[in-house]
Parts: C-alpha cells; sequence; structure tokens
C-alpha cells in the first residue's frame, strides 16, 4: 500500500521471520556463529534463549538456510513444542521423512536410532532444531537428553538445537535436569537493541527495502528516537511501530514518518515510553 508513496520494493518491517531481511547485528551474528558452528562441530547441544521479540525465530531461519546449502545435512525442525514425548518423537521422524503413524514409542525410538546411527557412519550430520523450546516438559526434555546418547566413541550422532524465552534457562537450571544442563555446550543470549543499533537496524531494513540513500530520509532522527524509546530496542515491536507508522504517513501523504506519528502508533498500541538509558553500541 505504502511501498509506491515511498519508492520501495517491498514491506521493510513485516513481522514474517524472512532471512533475507536479517540484520546483522553483533549479538546476533555471534549467536549464528555459535548456533553453526555447535551444529558443523558436532557440539551436540546448543541453546540460544531471549526474551520476546528478540529475533530468535528469525535466528532459526537464518541457520536453516546455512545447512539447507550443505548438502550432507539434515534436520528436523520444530516450531510446535507443545508436544508429548512420543507426540515429540513422531514430529521428528516425519520431519525426517521416516514413517511414524500408528507407532509406539519402543519402534519410534528403534527407528530414529537406526537412521542416526546409518547417517552417522556416513559422515553425515543430522540435526533436531526446536522453537519455543521453554514450552517443553520436563519430559521431553529428558528425551531429548537420551537421544543425546546416541555417539560413537569421537562424535555426537545428532545435534540438538534449542531456542527460548528465559523459562527456558530456568528449566535448564533446575535440579531434575541438571544432566542435561551439563550436556549443553554452548549456551548463547539475545538482548534488545542499543539507541545506535536501532537506528541502524531501522536504515538497513529500509535499504533492504530499496529505500534510496540519495533521498532525504524517510524516518526523522526525532522519529527514530521515539521508536526506541517505545520498542525498548526490540526487534519485534520495532518492525511493528515502524510499519504502522508507514501506513499512517501514506495515508497523510507525508514524505517523512515523525515523532508525532510514532506516538499516535504507540498509542494505538498502548506502549509505554522510557526514559533511555546511555548505551554503548
Amino acid at each position: 500500500m505504502y511501498k509506491a508513496h515511498f519508492h520501495l520494493k517491498r514491506n521493510p518491517f513485516d513481522l514474517t521471520p524472512d532471512p533475507h531481511c536479517f540484520v546483522p547485528t553483533p549479538r546476533h551474528n555471534e549467536a549464528l556463529a555459535a548456533l553453526y558452528y555447535g551444529v558443523r562441530r558436532h557440539k551436540g547441544f546448543v541453546v540460544v534463549t531471549g526474551e520476546v521479540g528478540t529475533g530468535k525465530t528469525l535466528l532459526l531461519r537464518c541457520l536453516l538456510r546455512l545447512l539447507e546449502n550443505s548438502k550432507d545435512i539434515a534436520y528436523a525442525y520444530l516450531f510446535n513444542s507443545r508436544l508429548s514425548p512420543t507426540e515429540f518423537l513422531q514430529y521428528v521422524l516425519s520431519d525426517f521423512g521416516l514413517p511414524a503413524s500408528g507407532k509406539n514409542k519402543c519402534e519410534l525410538l528403534l527407528d530414529l536410532s537406526k537412521f542416526l546411527v546409518a547417517r552417522g557412519s556416513r559422515q553425515l550430520t543430522s540435526v533436531v532444531i526446536v522453537d519455543e523450546a521453554h514450552d517443553l516438559s520436563a519430559d521431553t526434555l529428558e528425551e531429548l537428553r537420551l537421544l543425546s546418547n546416541l555417539e560413537t566413541a569421537e562424535d555426537k550422532l545428532v545435534q540438538i538445537v534449542l531456542a527460548g524465552q528465559p523459562e527456558l534457562d530456568k528449566k535448564l537450571d533446575s535440579i531434575e535436569l541438571r544432566q542435561l544442563k551439563q550436556r549443553i555446550a554452548l549456551r548463547t543470549q539475545l538482548g534488545a537493541l542499543s539507541a545506535k543499533q536501532t537506528q541502524e537496524y531501522i536504515e538497513q531494513r529500509l535499504r533492504i527495502a530499496g529505500a534510496d540513500s540519495s533521498q532525504p530520509p524517510i524516518f526523522s532522527a526525532q522519529a527514530i528516537d521515539q521508536v526506541y524509546s517505545y520498542s525498548r530496542g526490540f526487534p519485534r515491536l520495532i518492525n511493528t511501530i515502524c510499519e504502522n507508522a508507514l501506513i499512517s504517513a501514506y495515508a497523510r501523504q507525508s514524505p517523512t514518518v515523525s515523532a508525532r506519528m510514532i506516538e499516535d502508533v504507540a498509542n494505538e498500541f498502548r506502549l509505554d515510553a522510557f526514559e533511555p538509558v546511555q548505551q554503548n553500541p
């Protein structure tokens, strides 16, 4: 709707986690490198946590894109983690392309074990990636720990990537999951962006969408300050505010998003501003 008005080729602030729109902040780059390294070096368990809206799912999509370019990697990607242990195993087998319907837990484990051992014998990598992993039950997490016991003298036969909210950290730190916690090889966290990173994020998203850098900026400096104030630097909120601000500017036929427009959007979404603190980029 507003793309022609601002001479953009695509919507710059879609909420869909599209790797094409990935903005590599230092922290996100570090987390993606940790995930990829953990999978490639067969480290076993890799965990990434972060608050709602910090970009965990987008990070996983970027990881999947990297893995898809590698012919020796097969992965199962679960985005619904509210499953019983048996349902979890059925989902994993199905995503690996194995028949799972009607099988009991023992049969599922046996088939999965054979699959992983066969791939491992051919020096192939198998990965289980779980988004929203904070919703996994303690029983399912324990199944994952037992699954990670599949290994040779030199190598892990399955790589497990868990991504979730800080509640996942609390679960992994619990006494009943202490055996699993000790198996985690790499653990990284995502956080909110600083004020400077928020500005760079907005500008980079606009460039990806085709904004002409030789033209006056679409978002005024004051508007970007307001975006940071209301979003607190969380990428998902940044996207929501900026998307709606562009629609507002288009409706008013304004060539620029003003601070007042950001305030109007924030009021509509009932977002409270906060006093920005001085942060290092």
